[in-house]
């Protein structure tokens, strides 16, 4: 069986992304950075070099996203926040709020640990993702950043996908595709 492809470039590192059926009228082409390491490190640095001076705190969605938050860290300096897809019997007080992701397009729960508000309340924020689609994602963390008492200052991302986004500060932008 031949899978389609979309070729594209992160920070000067290219790849094939396998295009995947993930609704009934869509496709996209999917980008997972987990394992591979160049990528990761090159897409942080490019968006190390991208990132308003003025963010204190790194804020992301669990899963895809943590290893380009944490390679962000390790390059700014700036501590990061895991929001998990689900609530976990060790946390204090946890935050949640639930959207609806592209990819899996069914509710998906965003919890804070209670213990990690320090880190966001009162301080400028940088969302981290790897890609922002329909926005759904983003929004349930600006939500949560706020109820906790933080400001979204940034978005930072890999690609946009779908329509161009002006709000997030991204390296490349993914088509939707028709399923075949």
């Amino acid at each position: 069986m031949t899978v389609k492809t979309y070729a594209v470039e992160v920070a000067g590192v290219r790849r094939e992304l396998p295009v995947v059926q993930v609704g009934p009228d869509v496709a996209v082409a999917l980008f997972n950075m987990l394992g591979d390491t160049e990528v990761v490190e090159e897409a942080a640095a490019a968006l190390a070099k991208r990132m308003p001076a003025e963010i204190e705190t790194l804020v992301t969605p669990e899963v895809k996203a943590v290893p380009l938050a944490h390679a962000l860290s390790r390059l700014t300096g700036k501590p990061y926040v895991v929001a998990r897809k689900t609530e976990k019997p060790y946390m204090i007080n946890p935050v949640s709020r639930t959207v609806i992701s592209i990819t899996t397009g069914k509710p998906q729960l965003l919890v804070l640990d209670g213990t990690d508000v320090p880190l966001i309340k009162g301080k400028k924020v940088a969302i981290v993702d790897d890609v922002v689609s329909t926005g759904s994602t983003l929004k349930g963390l600006s939500d949560l950043i706020t109820d906790v008492g933080g400001q979204v200052a940034a978005v930072l991302a890999v690609f946009t996908e779908g329509s161009p986004r002006e709000d997030v500060i991204a390296l490349g932008h993914l088509p939707l595709f028709k399923p075949d």
